[in-house]
C-alpha cells in the first residue's frame, strides 16, 4: 500500500494531467487536503512540498499553492547546455544529428562570425529531445579558427554548446528571442504543425581568450538559431534588486 502522501500526489497529478486542474489554478490547502483524504496536516504538507520542489506546483506567499505552467523553462539570464537543463529536471536527454558539414560562409554568416565571405565554416543541425520528444532544433555555425576539430566530435555524448565552452570559454553573448512560424523542415523535425508558434532564440557567442596559434583571430565563436515549440517550452528567470 502506497504512503498516504504519495496517494495525495497521485490524485493531484491525475487532476492536472486530465485537465481537471489547469495551470494557474489554486489547489486545495493543507487543511482541505488533510480533511479530504483523512490524513494529518503534516502528511498533506509533505505532498504539496514535494510537488513544489518538483516544479509541478508553485507557492505564492500569503495567497496559496497553484498549478505551475508545466512547460520546461530555460533561463534568459545564463547560457546552459540543453542536456544539463533536461537532466536537471530528472528527464532523459537524447538527440538527433541532422547535419555536420564544412561549408563556405555566405554574406550573412560571414557578418555574424566576423570573417570574410567565402571563408570555411562548420555547420551543424541537431535536434534535442526530452523524454524522446523534440524540444529544440539547433542550427549552429561555428568559426573553425576556434574549434578546428568540431566536425570530429561525438555530439551524442556531449552537446555542441558544452564542448565549445570547454575549448573556448564564453565571455559574452548577443541574445534575442522572438515568436515565429517555422519552415516545414523545422516543423517536421520538432513534430509540430507548420502553423504552430515557436520560440526562436538567436545567439552569438564570444570568447575572452586569445588563439595562441592565430593571434589575429576574432573572438566570435559561433552563431546559433534555436527553435522551440511554444507549447513545450518557455523562457524566464529570477531577478533580485
Amino acid at each position: 500500500m502506497q504512503p498516504r502522501y504519495v496517494h495525495i500526489k497521485t490524485k493531484l497529478l491525475d487532476a492536472i494531467e486530465t485537465g481537471a486542474m489547469k495551470p494557474g489554478e489554486q489547489v486545495p490547502s493543507e487543511n482541505q487536503l488533510a480533511q479530504l483524504h483523512g490524513v494529518s496536516r503534516m502528511t498533506a504538507r509533505r505532498a504539496l512540498s514535494e510537488m513544489v520542489d518538483e516544479g509541478i506546483l508553485m507557492r505564492s506567499q500569503g495567497l496559496g499553492t497553484f498549478v505551475s505552467d508545466h512547460r520546461p523553462m530555460s533561463s534568459m539570464l545564463e547560457i546552459k547546455s540543453i542536456r544539463d537543463e533536461i537532466e536537471h529536471r530528472g528527464h532523459a536527454y537524447t538527440n538527433q544529428i541532422r547535419l555536420l558539414e564544412r561549408t563556405f560562409a555566405n554574406a550573412d554568416i560571414a557578418q555574424r562570425l566576423a570573417i570574410p565571405v567565402g571563408s570555411d565554416v562548420f555547420h551543424s543541425i541537431i535536434v534535442h529531445c526530452e523524454n524522446a520528444l523534440p524540444i529544440q532544433f539547433e542550427d549552429r555555425w561555428v568559426n573553425p579558427q576556434w574549434i578546428p576539430d568540431y566536425l570530429e566530435k561525438d555530439f551524442t555524448a556531449q552537446t555542441a554548446n558544452y564542448y565549445l565552452n570547454q575549448v573556448a570559454p564564453l565571455s559574452q553573448a548577443d541574445h534575442s528571442v522572438e515568436a515565429v512560424l517555422v519552415s516545414p523542415e523545422v516543423a517536421k523535425a520538432l513534430l509540430i504543425q507548420s502553423n504552430a508558434p515557436c520560440l526562436k532564440v538567436t545567439r552569438r557567442t564570444f570568447t575572452g581568450i586569445k588563439a595562441s596559434d592565430n593571434p589575429s583571430a576574432n573572438n566570435v565563436v559561433s552563431h546559433a538559431v534555436l527553435y522551440h515549440p511554444g507549447s513545450r517550452y518557455r523562457l524566464g528567470g529570477h531577478l533580485e534588486f
